[in-house]
């Protein structure tokens, strides 16, 4: 075979493996217990060789998943050891530091043996409803208050499943059933694909992955590092504030293009804080290198290689480098924001490139229900953890708008109303866009929407609420307006705080709006009949037209006279 058309079988083969992992993630969505998972796509799976190198990811999942679990596998090849991987293993964490940030994520690996030989990993990682402890949300002050901690070891040893550890998992948890559901739904996935894979062996004739995992890696590395000797030179910094729990955080980051590699220092963030928003570094270095992956190299595929080229550093015990025993329940929140924190700096090496800062986190809440306490409950009363995904807009692109409701970074999907009331006895009053949310520009920023959650009648409940942006606002960039800030309270005016458990007394609703994404670019070189569509679609109003974009009194009659007849605008 000459080289040519080995390198043909090769790319063939690098395909191939893509969809393998594809196939093991959607084996996850179809078989998980958890709507943050069926539903969401809160998950991610991989393809590694025998050293722990990921090889190949699902494009199903989330960056935070994916680049924490890039680094994860070495970690388990090195706690298990080497003389103990046997065929028919599995193994499970939930460690935050050698995971992916928290303990309410499970990752499980499993080895692929080909003919008696180890030829590989799978390896794939799915966010759980409860852990024990506090319960998912921002409330703890140490590791140890926020639920059940796995470390790296065997769920099944050999094709038998450790007992003991179920029945211990089992007696820490609220929601058993599911979580035990989910783990054999990771160990199902990882399963489909070493099948996958053995066949792709089969039909390719390869009796071990050394010589498509050299040509995978070597690709990858060059063409990232060909792109990065193609940028200026330069060092720039960048900084964003966000609302923190009780206080205020900032992010600091020094960007530096060194040729074959980018650097991101975050040296001068803020410190740990006291409540469950830090952030590990795994995690905060999976934001980073994916925010300067897109920008720069996106149709690259992800794989340890094209990850090897951005350098993250973080002081030890900073926000974004949190050290055991830092809570770390809610470490999407600061993580989140980490692209926008870089990307305020890598706009000033590379203008006109990345977008206007979006909602940044997710819009998530949990709602724990129970039967009323304050009178009598009826009959059927139960107790139920019911989490929920949502997202504010995203930030308006250089050429595009922001789009509404859709998470970035993250890429999490919003769950279905009739997903989220199915989990327990919730109820979700209204869920809409939130018109006007969107910042000014000329491109314009993503919406982001309203929510109204209630109980079903003789229930009360707690929410732990885990928001951001409501005293900072996404930025606008260049000229664009900063986007509508987060807003929560209970229906009868009740101020609630955006994050912490919060008690809601039967009969009471929590009523919340999410952020929107801010623009980019002047407002005033926005195109008039994007104006003019914004406007009939009820995206922004008749005030915001005139005030913020210019737009005529004559030209917004005609809109609204066009609008109420019916007419294409």
């Amino acid at each position: 075979m000459t080289q040519e058309h080995s390198n043909v079988a090769y790319q063939v083969m690098w395909n191939r493996l893509i969809s393998v992992v594809e196939e093991q993630a959607q084996a996850l969505v179809r078989t998980a217990f958890s709507t943050s998972v069926r539903e969401a796509g809160d998950l991610s799976a991989g393809v590694y060789d025998t050293h722990g190198n990921m090889l190949a990811q699902a494009v199903t999942g989330t960056p935070g998943h994916v680049n924490a679990m890039a680094d994860a596998v070495a970690h388990f090849i090195r706690r298990i050891g080497r003389q103990n991987i046997m065929e028919g293993d599995v193994y499970i964490t939930n460690d935050p530091w050698e995971g992916t940030g928290h303990l309410h994520d499970i990752t499980m690996v499993t080895p692929s043996f080909y003919n008696g030989v180890l030829v590989g990993f799978f390896a794939c990682t799915a966010h759980i409803v409860d852990i024990g402890g506090r319960g998912f949300g921002a409330d703890a002050q140490s590791v140890y208050e926020e639920g059940l901690y796995i470390p790296i070891m065997k769920f099944a040893n050999q094709g038998d499943v450790d007992q003991t550890l179920v029945s211990i998992i089992r007696g820490n948890v609220r929601e058993p059933d599911q979580l035990i559901g989910d783990i054999y739904a990771l160990t199902t996935c990882n399963e489909i694909g070493h099948r996958r894979l053995i066949d792709m062996m089969d039909e390719f004739r390869l009796d071990h992955l050394d010589g498509i995992a050299e040509f995978i890696l070597e690709n990858s590395r060059r063409a990232t590092i060909e792109r990065i000797a193609a940028l200026p030179q330069q060092t720039a910094t960048g900084e964003m504030t966000m609302d923190g729990f009780d206080r205020p955080i900032t992010l600091k980051v020094k960007i530096s293009v060194e040729g074959d590699r980018i650097v991101s220092d975050f040296a001068g963030s803020s410190g740990v804080d006291k409540k469950g928003i830090n952030c590990p570094l795994v995690y905060a270095k999976a934001y980073a290198c994916y925010a300067l992956k897109v920008a720069i190299a996106p149709e690259i595929p992800n794989n340890a290689a094209s990850l090897a080229p951005f350098q993250i550093r973080a002081p030890e015990n900073s926000i974004v480098n949190a050290l055991h025993p830092a809570p770390v329940a809610l470490r999407h929140i600061v993580g989140h924001f980490v692209p926008d924190a870089v990307y305020d700096a890598f706009d000033k090496i590379v203008p006109g490139l990345v977008p206007a800062e979006g909602a940044g986190c997710l819009c998530n809440f949990q709602v724990s229900l129970r039967p009323r306490t304050d009178a009598p409950a009826p009959e059927g009363a139960r107790r139920s953890e019911v989490l929920t995904f949502n997202s504010g807009g995203s930030g308006a692109r250089p050429d595009h708008d922001g789009l509404n409701a859709t998470a970035f970074p993250s890429g999490v999907m919003t769950m279905p109303i009739e997903a989220t009331e199915h989990a327990g006895p919730v109820i979700i009053w209204r869920k809409e866009l939130r018109p006007g949310s969107g910042g000014a520009g000329r491109t314009r920023g993503g919406l982001g929407q309203y929510m109204e959650v209630g109980a079903q009648e003789g229930h009360e409940f707690d929410i732990q609420a885990m928001f951001d942006r409501a005293d900072h606002p996404a930025r606008g960039r260049r000229g664009g307006q900063a986007g509508a800030a987060t807003t929560i309270a209970q229906d009868d005016g009740t101020k609630m705080r955006v994050k912490g458990k919060q008690f809601v007394p039967h009969g009471r609703k929590v009523v919340m709006a999410f952020p929107g994404g801010a623009g980019y670019g002047d407002p005033a070189e926005r195109p008039k009949h994007l104006v003019k569509r914004d406007l009939a679609r009820g995206y922004i109003s008749a005030e915001t037209a005139a005030r913020d974009y210019g737009l005529s009194a004559s030209d917004i009659a005609q809109v609204e006279q066009s609008v109420k007849k019916g007419d294409p605008v």
